[in-house]
């Protein structure tokens, strides 16, 4: 299936469009040509908002950055707080780190921000599909469907969503878009009476969190049966790791396995990602296509996130976590699970680590301590990695004697997913669509295999340098009368 199919209109394909995608966090569309046998010719994933972070934080002071750049999101807002902190660190530290307290208090505030956005996804935006099938109705495949059919899931996911945000709202002030983090450190110590309120509900998050792995399990088992093999995209992998090859989600380094589980790369330093990683601009999408730099774009592009990070680590350090991280691990029979369905019983496995994880912070003394900021000898460059609820995010900035921003470079998880997705929409149309009658159900498909991602859009549209754009002006018939493009390279065409 060609994906550099250009002008559909004067080669006589029918174009199938599936616009607005439907919960997901952003705005995306699908794109199908099908010609006259109804055979699918192309098939694009292609996002079409465009905010530019990267460009107009340039001259702010650094010390802004992080609360400035966790407007990208209002799902995984914390994942850009942290990843910016972590960068900003060094303009007021350099080389040295946080302090003990102000470095558990980031990890408490990431588990709970995982957890939160974990439960989010599986509970309230793809679970319906999982319950009720592709084909179910449209309105009742939704959350709404899910309460009235299965009450007791959808309250487990209320709360375990509301305790997440309930940890953040501790530390930070705010659900959404508080503070907490800062470059060198944290702004507010937790007090003894907050820790006590937080912990009065943590076994119970443990024991719904277990019950969510089972159910995504299951879930995931029912559909290989009914859908082997659906959207399929075997990749390579990417994911940090801690020194000791635990699953690490706010510190470490990165590994790179391939689609045998063989490991091609670890415990790279991720602050050298630029040497790891390059970016593809195509003129129909302001998402770039990330690819590891060894490898080129059509062999290295690879996949992050829950998938990546179960299937790289060796274990989990925490109990419940760990065994379920190796019943998952068992059913890829000795080789990385690629199965793309699979991301939901590995983030829900995530969602368990994060609960055991911050039942150990809550007890360590230590978290109460107030020793909360340090400082050194700064630097100009500043590089902060994490893994996000959907994959590895780098941020990257440079500030001039001013201490002013002059460089900025984000790569988020969805970007890093973006050629995965376009494989698995590519895998649904070949098999679901070909020489069929266009229909809602097939359509959803085609969701469904994005869904699984969990694709933050709006995250993935930072871009810097000059962005492709086309602008076509059409008669009332539909004839094209004129075609302007900006090409990535910044180049403009006419026609």
């Amino acid at each position: 299936m060609s994906e550099d199919l250009e002008n559909s209109h004067q080669q006589g394909l029918r174009r199938v469009v599936i616009d607005p995608l439907s919960r997901v966090e952003g705005h995306g569309k699908v794109t199908l040509l099908l010609d006259d046998a109804g055979r699918v010719r192309q098939a694009r994933l292609a996002i079409v908002e465009f905010r530019g972070f990267e460009k107009f934080i340039q001259g702010r002071p650094f010390w802004e950055v992080p609360v400035l750049v966790q407007r990208l999101c209002g799902i995984c807002p914390v994942s850009h707080l942290l990843a910016a902190s972590k960068a900003c660190d060094f303009f007021v530290l350099g080389a040295a780190s946080v302090t003990p307290t102000a470095g558990k208090l980031r990890r408490l505030l990431h588990f709970a921000q995982v957890l939160q956005s974990h439960a989010l996804h599986f509970f309230y935006l793809a679970s319906a599909d999982l319950l009720f099938g592709f084909d179910d109705a449209v309105a009742h495949r939704n959350i709404a469907g899910v309460i009235a059919d299965h009450p007791d899931i959808a309250l487990m996911g209320v709360k375990l969503r509301q305790y997440g945000q309930e940890v953040i709202r501790t530390l930070t002030g705010k659900r959404v878009h508080g503070t907490g983090s800062l470059p060198g450190g944290f702004n507010k110590a937790l007090s003894g009476a907050e820790r006590d309120a937080l912990q009065c509900d943590i076994g119970q998050v443990i024991a719904s969190a277990g019950k969510g792995v089972a159910i995504a399990r299951a879930l995931f088992e029912a559909g290989e049966r009914e859908h082997p093999d659906f959207a399929a995209a075997p990749s390579l992998f990417v994911s940090l790791v801690a020194p000791d090859g635990a699953l690490e989600l706010y510190d470490g380094g990165l590994r790179v396995k391939d689609r045998e589980g063989v490991v091609l790369l670890d415990h790279f330093d991720a602050h050298r990602y630029a040497e790891l990683i390059r970016e593809e601009v195509k003129s129909w999408s302001y998402m770039k296509f990330p690819f590891l730099a060894s490898l080129g774009a059509r062999e290295g592009w690879y996949r992050v996130g829950p998938l990546a990070r179960i299937n790289n680590c060796d274990f989990i350090a925490t109990p419940l976590a760990e065994a379920a991280r190796r019943e998952f691990i068992a059913s890829g029979g000795g080789r990385p699970v690629q199965a793309t369905l699979a991301y939901h019983w590995a983030r829900m496995v995530e969602l368990l680590h994060c609960a055991e994880a911050i039942e150990r912070l809550l007890a360590d003394p230590e978290l109460l301590g107030t020793d909360l900021l340090a400082g050194g000898e700064g630097l100009r460059e500043g590089i902060g990695v994490i893994e996000a609820p959907r994959g590895t995010l780098f941020h990257h900035y440079r500030i001039g004697a001013d201490d002013l921003v002059t460089m900025a470079n984000l790569i988020v998880s969805t970007t890093q997913n973006n050629q995965a997705m376009n494989e698995s929409v590519r895998a649904v149309a070949a098999r679901y669509f070909d020489g069929r009658e266009v229909s809602e159900g097939l359509l959803n498909r085609i969701e469904v295999a994005v869904r699984a991602y969990d694709p933050c859009l709006s995250c993935a549209t930072h871009a810097i340098g000059s962005m492709p754009l086309i602008v076509e002006t059409l008669a009332p018939d539909g004839a094209l009368l004129s075609r302007l493009a900006r090409h990535g390279d910044g180049t403009v065409e006419a026609g």
